[in-house]
């Protein structure tokens, strides 16, 4: 009985991850209209039916004293990385680097490798060059890192993938950015401001969000594309 009651319908299941992926990207629920569209439904009232469900089932959580607000308490498990990050879908070059006609593209910089907590200073100094992927307009500047770890894999970011970045002083609340840290230490990290606090997530659910003041946290470039070595 309790097993049945847990399980979710499709349209159950798509509301609440499209719920999930506007928190996540925007800091606020959707509307009613957003999740109509979303699910393609005529009226509201089916909406407030599968809130409804979903609230009932422990997924959500309506936030007292406030319009339309929702919370996210768990997603179900048949949830895929893909479902729950599908913010930030990879552009990755196949084949990786070994692949590339080096002489057709554009180079940049990689400026070392980079994980949580990085120094400044080991990502400043040119390390090698590499072709601009050929799908990314030249139109800015760009940088390479080398990923170190698996704090970002539920983004599709392995350890080992050289990551394209495009510099920047700001991005988008939910772009995976390079954040400096107090002008010391560099992260690779999903970007939330909201207020006066500025949120570094990763993509791994082993890993606590690391919550900062404005002032601490700096953008340096916003993640375009990736290159992958398959051997």
């Amino acid at each position: 009985m309790y097993l049945i009651c847990s399980m979710l319908t499709k349209k159950q299941k798509n509301l609440l991850l499209f719920i999930n992926k506007k928190i996540r990207g925007t800091g606020v629920s959707p509307s009613y209209e957003e999740m109509k569209s979303s699910l393609n439904l005529k009226s509201k009232s089916g909406i407030h039916r599968l809130i409804s469900a979903l609230e009932e089932r422990g997924f959500i959580k309506r936030l007292a004293h406030k319009a339309r607000a929702l919370e996210v308490v768990k997603l179900p498990e048949t949830a895929s990385a893909n479902d729950i990050y599908n913010s930030f879908s990879p552009s990755v070059i196949k084949g990786g680097l070994s692949d590339v006609n080096t002489s057709k593209n554009n180079e940049i910089s990689v400026l070392g490798s980079i994980a949580a907590g990085t120094p400044i200073e080991a990502i400043q100094n040119e390390i090698s060059r590499i072709p601009l992927p050929s799908n990314i307009e030249n139109n800015g500047e760009f940088f390479g890192l080398k990923v170190k770890g698996d704090s970002m894999i539920e983004a599709g970011i392995n350890d080992g993938d050289t990551v394209i970045i495009q510099k920047a002083d700001r991005a988008e609340n939910g772009k995976i950015v390079v954040a400096l840290i107090d002008d010391h230490e560099a992260m690779l990290k999903r970007i939330r401001i909201k207020g006066k606090t500025v949120a570094l997530e990763s993509a791994n659910r082993n890993y606590e969000t690391k919550i900062f003041g404005p002032d601490r946290v700096k953008v340096q470039g916003v993640l375009v594309s990736l290159y992958r070595n398959f051997n």
